[in-house]
């Protein structure tokens, strides 16, 4: 054991080094998340858009005409 008593800076201290440990592989995870559903959304877009071309070029059948009077 250690002569010296524990202060609060101390434990202050010590808890700042952990929480910092902790902090790194957090962000990490936040950031892979991100890239994820950045991912997700882009498929989601071009396969939304993707399947309205081929819907609309299955139905192009309306036509529509214009008369003056």
């Amino acid at each position: 054991m250690s002569a010296q008593p524990i202060t609060r800076e101390d434990i202050e201290a010590k808890f700042r080094e952990i929480e910092g440990g902790a902090q790194s592989p957090v962000g990490a995870a936040k950031s892979g998340a991100r890239v994820t559903a950045v991912v997700v959304i882009a498929v989601v877009v071009v396969g939304a858009y993707v399947i309205g071309r081929r819907r609309g070029r299955r139905r192009n059948r309306t036509v529509v005409e214009v008369h003056r009077l």
